[in-house]
């Protein structure tokens, strides 16, 4: 199906100059500090404020005349714990390369805001987002009162995602659900074509409930009655409840089982990690259920267990999606060293996403290290003067032994007691152990968008949670060696030589006042130690990916 071409002369223009821009500013940075003064302080689950309370969103659909094109709007719904925004990734590739013309809105952003909305798998373009956001902007801000207040942060930016898709018509809208799912913004959609719901585990537990009945039972708000759902293998106490929800709708809950190597002929997927199997098996049930319920596709796929149309392929083996599973060398540092520092990026922050990502890491990392091991063995067969002579020792600058770091941080609402060991437990369990652990604070703020802001990165900045975090890993590792894991404080003599830096450290940890100290500190150690290979996975938040990655690719 050929995609739509837009006249450019109907996109909203920015009305620049009708607003006064603060001189030290780019118009994109004015727009980020407007979008910043929409973030609350308030902790999320607090309702106090009426831009929390959800039946305001329909009022803001009336200001921006929205109702219309979202009640046409050919939705994929997608909630979850794990893997939804991947599902919703795997989902729209395979719809793209089918022909459609697609958009993707998905959360968080890891550098850029406009990461959240995809265009036929692009970002949307900075003049096509200013046009649209100050559009939005405008209306909102001459209709809102003390009655409709102005919309909050992750509203806004799904506002402004049902806004671009309707004005650039597009054939399928995949939307990943924020939080939740019964209260969350993008639930404004009143009859998706098709919803799904992927992994459900413990997350966001201060808001959807302490069980996983009641965090089931959230992201089950979602569903609608007649329209079709998915959901993958779930724990019994999840499924029971996504169950009872869906009779009450009048509704079948289908279990799209994991999709089967085989079915990509030999390919791979697009996304790394075993994990990933699960959610392309939902993406292929929702794609499928979405070609049939809008007259694409009179048989079904789903029965053919061995072979997939050659679009799911394709799109399937070429989805991507920054900051999980993905595999970053550092090209910061001299070219004699360049490559010996890898980072291993998973924005895994839920106790089960820290065991899969702890698994992915260990294997990936068994794996390059036997690719080196196979090219450096190959290297000194051919540079041998004869393969009869006794081979030289496998010593030197060209066989490079690998040290693992874990670089971490968690949002303080997350427990480190319940994310470190998943991930320690099952990286030993592959015979992972980490030599070093860096603690660090975002970069990222939580009240500013936009790469032009930055926290202070002198020692006096608030260290107590890394701090933490860092007493957490230490017991953890102390137990593990069998000692005593009462009371673990840093090392007075080595916190005195880092003292000038302000950096905490501690027999197997080190806390830093900044991600770019602790970058520094890498980098550092590379060039002294050329023959190591620096292998560091960096977890615990997507924020602190999203900085890496703006740092290492900049």
């Amino acid at each position: 199906m050929p995609n739509q071409v837009v006249d450019q002369n109907n996109m909203p223009e920015a009305e620049g100059d009708n607003r006064s821009s603060k001189a030290t500013m780019s118009p994109y940075e004015e727009a980020m500090d407007a979008l910043s003064s929409l973030i609350t302080a308030r902790i999320r689950a607090d309702r106090s404020n009426k831009g929390d309370q959800f039946d305001v969103m329909f009022d803001y659909l009336k200001i921006l005349d929205l109702e219309e094109p979202i009640s046409q709007m050919k939705v994929i719904h997608v909630a979850g714990t794990k893997g939804k925004g991947s599902t919703c990734t795997f989902t729209e590739s395979i719809l793209r390369n089918c022909g459609f013309h697609t958009g993707l809105f998905t959360s968080p952003h890891l550098i850029d805001v406009r990461e959240r909305f995809r265009l036929d798998g692009v970002e949307v373009c900075e003049e096509k987002f200013l046009a649209y956001f100050w559009w939005c902007w405008d209306r909102l801000k001459e209709k809102t009162n003390e009655d409709i207040p102005m919309p909050t942060y992750f509203r806004f930016l799904a506002l402004l995602a049902f806004k671009i898709f309707a004005a650039e018509q597009v054939d399928v809208a995949v939307v990943e659900v924020g939080l939740g799912g019964k209260y969350d913004a993008t639930n404004v959609v009143q009859k998706p074509v098709v919803c799904g719901i992927s992994s459900l585990g413990y997350d966001h537990m201060e808001i959807l409930g302490h069980t996983l009945g009641a965090i089931a039972g959230e992201k089950a708000g979602i569903l609608k009655k007649e329209v079709p759902a998915f959901t993958v293998p779930q724990p019994s106490e999840a499924m029971t409840v996504l169950e009872e929800r869906a009779s009450e709708l009048n509704i079948h809950l289908q279990v799209a089982h994991p999709m089967d190597l085989s079915m990509l002929n030999g390919l791979q997927l697009g996304l790394d990690g075993e994990h990933q199997y699960i959610n392309a098996g939902l993406a292929i049930a929702l794609c499928n259920s979405w070609l049939q319920r809008t007259g694409h596709l009179d048989t079904t796929y789903l029965d053919q267990n061995k072979c997939l149309p050659e679009q799911f392929v394709r799109g399937l083996t070429t989805a991507s999606l920054q900051g999980r599973a993905e595999i970053v060398h550092d090209q910061f540092i001299s070219n004699k060293s360049l490559g010996q520092l890898v980072f291993y990026l998973d924005g895994a922050h839920s106790p089960e996403s820290m065991e899969i990502c702890g698994r992915w890491f260990s294997l990936a990392i068994e794996e390059e290290n036997q690719q080196r091991n196979s090219l450096n063995h190959h290297k000194q067969e051919i540079s041998s003067p004869s393969h009869d002579s006794p081979r030289k020792q496998h010593t030197g600058t060209s066989i490079k032994s690998s040290k693992q770091i874990l670089l971490f941080n968690c949002m303080s609402v997350r427990d480190p007691h319940l994310l470190l060991p998943r991930l320690i437990n099952t990286c030993a369990s592959h015979g992972v152990h980490f030599q070093n652990a860096l603690f660090v604070p975002n970069i990222s703020v939580y009240n500013k968008v936009g790469s032009h802001t930055s926290p202070p990165t002198d020692s006096r900045v608030d260290l107590s949670w890394q701090l933490t975090i860092q007493r957490v890993y230490e017991n953890l590792i102390q137990f593990a060696k069998g000692g005593d894991a009462k009371n673990t404080e840093p090392n007075s003599e080595e916190f005195k030589e880092e003292n000038d830096k302000g950096i905490r450290s501690c027999e197997n940890s080190m806390v830093f006042p900044s991600l770019p100290l602790a970058i520094k500190w890498l980098r550092d150690s590379v060039q002294q130690n050329q023959s190591v290979r620096f292998q560091v996975l960096v977890t615990g938040s997507l924020h602190l990916v999203g900085d890496v990655l703006r740092l290492v690719k900049k």
